[in-house]
């Protein structure tokens, strides 16, 4: 080992290299403060190694960045934890640099002649923060796509200059393939490289004038060898630990693949920015506009740290008194900012329903990228806008949530509002005007219909036009309308409540039920075949036991177990629904396109007639097929259903 060692030195003098390094005086001694510059180094290096592994695999491109991401966290070995530690420590290098600056200002060790090393310090902070920035976008994700169009947004604000910087960020007017690779160029070439040179810049003038300490007569004067080496190492293991629990139990988030067409509405910055975003929602600052509130007041707050040194040269220890004084309220507003955007994001009901939104939608990408069929040619992004189970809920709050339900809510998750009666009354929960389709064809859809007709489609009569014609009927008029309490299916419910609810018929009422949910068909359910044909008799032969013996379904509706016709026609057409595979797909994709049918009610069908022009084939067929339930298979959790806190609150507001 000598050997080696003395035929190193002869040819690279490695002896004195390592002198110089270790052997840097530390006056009062080794202390635990000293760390945050060499936690600050080593988070460096592990993203540069992790860095490196990630682009590896990684394609900057609109049609294969998102789709390389999920196969570094789903398919790469260990590609999950090198990502998780890659997000972990980006975020652990802004806290950290944060947190060395205090101390640096606290220390007054950005005073002479230590000014050029507290500047290069500022411009190393400014590439962290645009490392930050620059990252967020490559997983090519809505959350990352959404919130980096508003930071090109805050860039256009910029006096003078700004739209064409924004022209330059993004690679030209619009926000696309070109800003991506744009981005990956900044963050994986450009920056690091402007970082390493500032840093090696930092190093050497901070090695030139020696470590700044509070109170050299803390203990006795050491070396940075081994004492202060130690508790360097002990810090950066305990950083690496952090990151890495991190990375393993919480992992880095991927949401939906990002796409221009939907409304990302959850999207906000990482955590450590939302102290700005907080700042540009107040009224004030809105008022004075974005420049204002992202140029503006974030410039005078850098140039007064800026000139922090010549402050304190200027007002001696006042000054280095009014420093630590501005940096302390600085980092205590910006805790009050973020403390306020976490608590005002947690409460606001909108944001969570936005939020639980794009993690069903990221997890459903997820899921269909890991299925039988994978990612398609045409990019990830085609996987949830050919999903019914995606796009069926934003369809239907599209379409269908002004009269109906599902579940309660408007389909996405959010109970539907409406203006107070008085002009400065709060928001009410407003109440539905029609039928709920939660459980839409389902065994318990059939069974409310059968049993509780005239409870099943009570919503009806808060429609303006059931009061109108209920109105015009009491004053004498004759009036065609549908009403639940008052038609022939109410009459048989109602007055055969009793019998249907008898024991004799409970096993004919559950085959009944069995043999209309058979009749709907949805994907994924199985039906008892026995129970279906018990139903089947039932339902064409009315072979009930008691009062209800002899009375059928085919009584009223002749078509009911017939096949849904190819091309439907009204003729023959009487004044009863068509019972045609009642439910089912080709049921209502017909009923949607043709409420007003004779076969649908006719005139008395109140519901809007959903032409191609309004509603497109593709758009349809997604729709019904998420009403059916005809989607591949899933495991992420459906919206909470709000029935009952949709019921308490109408009941509250009356």
């Amino acid at each position: 080992m000598n050997n080696l060692i003395n035929w190193l030195e002869t040819r690279t003098g490695f002896k004195a290299i390592m002198h110089e390094a270790l052997y840097e005086r530390v006056p009062g001694g080794a202390r635990w403060r000293y760390v945050w510059g060499s936690t600050l180094v080593f988070t460096f290096a592990l993203q540069v190694i992790t860095g490196f592994m990630l682009w590896s695999a990684y394609s900057p491109s609109t049609r294969t960045a998102w789709e390389s991401v999920y196969y570094i966290q789903h398919e790469m070995y260990l590609g999950h934890i090198i990502r998780g530690l890659h997000h972990y420590a980006a975020q652990a290098m802004v806290v950290l640099m944060a947190i060395h600056l205090v101390q640096v200002i606290i220390d007054g060790a950005y005073k002479a002649p230590r000014e050029m090393n507290f500047w290069l310090g500022i411009v190393l902070m400014q590439i962290v923060l645009g490392l930050s920035l620059t990252g967020y976008l490559l997983p090519w994700d809505q959350k990352g796509y959404y919130a980096t169009q508003v930071t090109t947004n805050i860039m256009s604000a910029t006096p003078v200059v700004g739209r064409d910087v924004q022209v330059l960020a993004q690679g030209g007017s619009a926000y696309g393939h070109l800003t991506l690779t744009r981005f990956f160029a900044m963050h994986a070439g450009i920056l690091p490289a402007l970082l390493v040179g500032f840093l090696a810049l930092h190093i050497y003038v901070f090695r030139r004038h020696g470590l700044t300490v509070h109170d050299p007569k803390h203990a006795p004067d050491t070396t940075f060898w081994p004492d202060q080496v130690l508790k360097d190492s002990v810090a950066c293991l305990a950083v690496l630990a952090v990151v890495l629990l991190l990375a393993v139990f919480r992992g880095a988030e991927m949401s939906a693949p990002a796409d221009p067409a939907v409304n990302f509405s959850a999207a906000r910055p990482e955590w450590y920015f939302l102290f700005l975003f907080r700042f540009l929602r107040f009224h004030a600052v809105e008022s004075l506009g974005l420049t204002f509130g992202a140029i503006v007041v974030p410039g005078i707050i850098m140039g007064i740290i800026t000139v922090m040194p010549i402050t304190a040269k200027v007002l001696g220890n006042t000054g280095h008194t009014l420093n630590k004084l501005f940096i302390w309220s600085l980092g205590a507003g910006i805790v009050v900012l973020t403390a306020m955007a976490f608590y005002e994001d947690a409460h606001d009901a909108g944001h969570q329903a936005a939020l639980t939104e794009a993690h069903r939608d990221g997890e459903r990408a997820i899921e269909l990228a890991s299925g039988p069929d994978m990612i398609p040619v045409e990019g990830a992004v085609s996987l949830l806008r050919n999903d019914p189970y995606t796009q069926g809920p934003r369809l239907f709050a599209q379409h269908c949530f002004s009269c109906h339900r599902y579940n309660g809510h408007n389909g996405r998750g959010v109970l539907v509002t409406e203006a107070g009666k008085d002009k400065d009354a709060a928001s009410v929960v407003a109440a539905p005007t029609a039928a709920d389709l939660g459980k839409f064809g389902s065994r318990e859809w059939m069974s409310a219909v059968v049993t509780d007709y005239s409870g099943h489609f009570a919503w009806m009569k808060n429609s303006a036009w059931f009061r109108e014609a209920q109105a015009k009927s009491a004053a004498g008029e004759t009036v065609d309308y549908i009403d639940p309490d008052s038609s022939e299916m109410a009459d048989w419910t109602g007055g055969n409540e009793e019998s249907l609810k008898s024991p004799e018929n409970a096993d004919n009422v559950k085959a009944l039920i069995e043999f209309l949910a058979s009749e709907a068909a949805h994907a994924g359910t199985t039906y008892d075949p026995v129970l279906v044909e018990k139903g089947r008799d039932l339902a064409l032969n009315g072979s009930w036991a008691g009062a209800l013996n002899g009375t059928s379904c085919a009584g009223c509706h002749e078509t009911i177990g017939q096949p849904f016709p190819a091309q439907p026609d009204d003729t023959g057409a009487g004044s009863y629904p068509t019972m045609a595979k009642y439910a089912s797909t080709a049921w209502l994709k017909d009923f949607i396109r043709h409420p007003d049918a004779a076969r649908h009610y006719g005139a008395k069908n109140e519901m809007v007639v959903y032409s191609p022009q309004k509603l497109s084939d593709k758009d349809l067929d997604l729709l019904v097929r998420w009403l059916t339930r005809d989607y591949v298979p899933t495991n992420v959790p459906d919206y909470a259903d709000q029935t009952d806190v949709l019921k308490a609150a109408l009941a509250r507001e009356k």
